[in-house]
């Protein structure tokens, strides 16, 4: 096939010239793939989907109700842009009734069409030709890749077990720290749901300030916390003087396509997203801004999420531990992050999580999602659709049965 007259002409973020050409295929299209050929190949065997990263309930009636109100309204139907102050005030609140933390919902808040776009759009604030942007892995790489676009760089902080998933900031050269302009961090953490508590968070403050950084902290589970009352970032003392939080409708509150969040934390950071943000969108529509508003003075909602999925969670880590995994019960989110095997007493080995989670999937009709940046892990997901505690219990079995047919080499 001859290339298009323009194919000269993509950005060398993208690719350049050879934008389209490559034979990569991303991790999560090679599970697609293989589902499909599972699908295929097993047609009377069901699919047992742990690789679903989203919430599979609808949000709740109230909220829905609430949305079908202000959708009727006339003075609902213009741009938003960097959001409405029903909204704003609403998500200071609910961190002060939440959290304890306290932040003016005029200069300290400012909402976003979901916390994905404020993690693409921060770096546009910060980011010059050759500056760097401090990551986890494995982790959520948006604000990684468009630091890449603006020509900074990324240092990646692996976490491993050892160091109970929380970077290992003592590592971190003296050449980096005077280049890193940013930080992101996610506690609880996806995909491992590792917690940091607040003496790590102190840690990250006085580094943050002695090295003159940024942090931005992506609270899209915090919600989703177990064993202890969910702790943010912005309640440590000295993080507002340090960077902001990013916080999603969508976790805590089943609202995952209705694209809501909002970033709070230091004044002026908040200022530097809002005028980046208004150069990049016009806001999300008033009548889901005023939902969600709803959403969040209503603590029962998080309450009963949150409960659900922890729920299905120990469900899910006791079948585990019954054919071998190490699984343990996580701090936090909706997944149980555990060591990949290494293959099979009677063949084949794997020498990857990936090659792994293929042969889970093709093989045994398991879909799981693979980790090999620091280590081979499998992450497993409780939002599969199970109507109630009998379909569950019922899943559960159904993936034991599975499992047991084959003796894993760790």
């Amino acid at each position: 096939m001859n290339d298009p007259c323009f194919q000269a002409l993509f950005a060398d973020r993208i690719g350049g010239a050879q934008y389209g050409k490559g034979t990569a295929i991303y991790k999560f299209e090679k599970i697609k793939r293989a589902k499909r050929a599972a699908v295929k190949d097993f047609p009377d065997r069901p699919l047992l989907d742990f690789g679903i990263g989203e919430n599979d309930d609808m949000a709740c009636e109230a909220v829905r109700a609430a949305m079908k109100a202000e959708v009727d309204k006339l003075e609902n139907r213009g741009y938003a842009d960097n959001g409405i102050q029903e909204y704003k005030d609403a998500a200071a609140a609910f961190l002060k009734g939440q959290f304890g933390v306290s932040v003016d919902p005029v200069t300290e808040v400012n909402h976003c069409i979901g916390s994905k776009t404020a993690l693409a759009m921060l770096p546009a604030a910060f980011i010059n030709p050759g500056d760097i942007t401090l990551m986890t892995v494995p982790g959520y790489p948006v604000a990684g890749t468009h630091t890449r676009y603006y020509g900074g760089r990324v240092w990646n902080l692996p976490l491993v077990e050892e160091n109970h998933f929380l970077p290992d900031l003592d590592s971190i050269p003296d050449d980096i720290r005077r280049r890193a302009k940013l930080m992101v961090l996610n506690y609880p953490n996806s995909p491992t749901g590792a917690l940091a508590d607040e003496v790590f968070f102190e840690k990250v403050i006085e580094f943050a300030r002695t090295n003159g950084i940024v942090v931005v902290h992506d609270a899209a589970h915090v919600l989703l916390t177990y064993g202890r009352r969910p702790l943010s970032f912005l309640s440590v003392k000295g993080a507002k003087d340090v960077g902001v939080e990013v916080h999603s409708m969508s976790k805590g509150f089943n609202m995952i396509g209705w694209r809501l969040g909002f970033v709070a934390g230091q004044q002026r950071i908040v200022r530097a997203f809002a005028d980046v943000k208004d150069n990049s969108d016009s806001g999300q529509f008033i009548a889901i801004q005023k939902a969600a508003a709803a959403a969040l003075a209503d603590p029962s909602i998080p309450q009963a999420v949150r409960a659900k999925y922890e729920r299905r969670l120990r469900k899910l880590v006791a079948a585990l531990r019954e054919v071998g995994f190490k699984a343990t019960m996580p701090g936090g989110t909706y997944f149980v992050y555990v060591r990949s095997p290494r293959g099979l007493q009677a063949g084949p080995e794997f020498e990857t999580a990936e090659d792994a989670s293929q042969f889970l999937i093709r093989q045994r009709s398991i879909c799981t999602v693979p980790w090999d940046d620091a280590g081979p892990y499998l992450r497993f997901s409780v939002t599969y659709h199970a109507p109630g505690e009998a379909d569950e219990d019922a899943l559960m079995t159904r993936l034991q049965n599975r499992l047991a047919q084959d003796r894993f080499v760790w």
